[in-house]
């Protein structure tokens, strides 16, 4: 990789930032209203510390683990993220990190990539829906999912429709021609190796959503999806059992933090949930993930998977994550912004900071595995968790 291999996800946010047009690095950061959530989901594993031992460390550690009944190399996850218009090849280029790293992708419905050429490149898929139109759409979308090979379906249902920003929200076209063209052109000549890339391939980002619809069919573009997700009823609780009945294999529900809502997802038959506030891009002012993540992993650890997405940069954060509870870890913007600098090489990159820092990190505990950690391993601020709803 030579020059292009960076040290630190801070490093590949830098880069991505030098390298994307203003517009496309702006709805990468994203988060809603004030930011609050957004800022807390990093800031919170600051407050967490470790209690290191100085001897007796074990001289191998262990860091595979089995998700969705996936065997993975390390606990982290790619989790699924709209439009990756930062690289010509998208979440093509991601699943094939991924693979070549030994752990699963998650491909969301909204993925510029059809979900057929992202299981090609990585097996191990899960295909990630929103609840968009009648339950045929959806179930002719499922159903694409599964003739693609995907092994696992997660259902999104965390999005209130939050629009403002007060550090203001990046302008994204309808659809790129040729008037967008000529108004993102100032943007992308300022970006000249970003621009090289797609000019390269012959073909530049047509803001399209592939996966929406029936294979063959005409694909919609974003906003027209996302209008019509604007306006469908939100799913009941019948909704997701009978999603989770129609797909009838492994099932995560993505976005829980009430540990009520995750005994109803229970009760509802999912494999797995993701403690998740959708990056901080939901309802401004949820708390962090992983403040929630030790209640709901209480309340339902021993009969469903529990994962947590949100804020994680380094591999000391994922060793938080599992010792206070979660089975593993899901990553948004570390993977995105890793593709942004150097495309599947640079998220290959962060996954090899992650599996290091996870590495380092089990030394220092004195952990011979991940599944040995515990919050005794942690200095856990006496204010430090927050838990969400009355369990039932």
């Amino acid at each position: 990789m030579g020059n292009e291999w960076f040290e630190t996800v801070a490093e590949a946010q830098r880069r991505a930032r030098k390298r994307l047009p203003r517009s496309a690095y702006s709805a990468l950061i994203a988060g809603s209203e004030r930011g609050i959530t957004v800022e807390d989901n990093i800031a919170a594993y600051g407050e967490l510390g470790f209690a290191p031992h100085v001897a007796g460390q074990p001289a191998s550690r262990e860091l595979a683990t089995r998700v969705m009944g996936q065997d993975i190399s390390l606990p982290v996850l790619i989790s699924p993220t709209g439009v990756q218009a930062v690289h010509p090849e998208g979440e093509v280029a991601v699943a094939r990190a991924a693979a070549a790293r030994g752990t699963a992708m998650g491909l969301s419905s909204f993925a510029s990539k059809a979900v057929e050429e992202v299981v090609a490149a990585n097996p191990q898929t899960f295909f990630q829906i929103y609840w968009v139109g009648t339950r045929d759409q959806i179930l002719q979308r499922v159903e694409r999912a599964r003739a693609a090979g995907a092994v696992g379906l997660i259902a999104t249902l965390d999005w209130s429709f939050s629009h403002g920003r007060d550090w203001g929200s990046p302008t994204i076209p309808e659809s790129v021609n040729l008037k967008a063209m000529a108004r993102f052109a100032p943007e992308a000549l300022r970006r000249p190796r970003w621009l090289l890339s797609f000019a390269r391939t012959g073909k530049f980002p047509d803001l399209t959503v592939p996966n929406m619809t029936g294979l063959g069919q005409p694909a919609p573009t974003f906003f027209g999806a996302y209008g019509a997700w604007m306006q469908t009823p939100p799913p009941t609780w019948d909704d997701v059992a009978w999603l989770r009945q129609q797909w009838g294999g492994p099932f995560m529900l993505k976005g829980v933090t009430r540990v009520d809502d995750a005994q109803r997802a229970v009760d509802a038959g999912v494999s797995a949930i993701s403690v998740s506030n959708h990056g901080g891009n939901n309802l401004d002012g949820t708390p962090a993930t992983i403040r929630t993540l030790p209640a709901v992993a209480a309340a339902v650890g021993g009969q469903i998977e529990v994962l947590l997405d949100g804020g994680i940069r380094r591999g000391s954060d994922v060793v938080k994550a599992l010792a206070l509870g979660a089975k593993a870890t899901m990553i948004g913007r570390a993977y995105l912004w890793g593709l942004a600098a150097n495309g599947q090489a640079g998220v290959e990159n962060v996954l090899d900071l992650l599996r290091s820092g996870i590495e380092s990190t089990l030394l220092g505990l004195g952990r011979a595995s991940i599944h040995d950690l515990s919050p005794d391993d942690l200095v856990i601020p006496p204010d430090f968790e927050r838990r969400l709803g009355t369990p039932s």
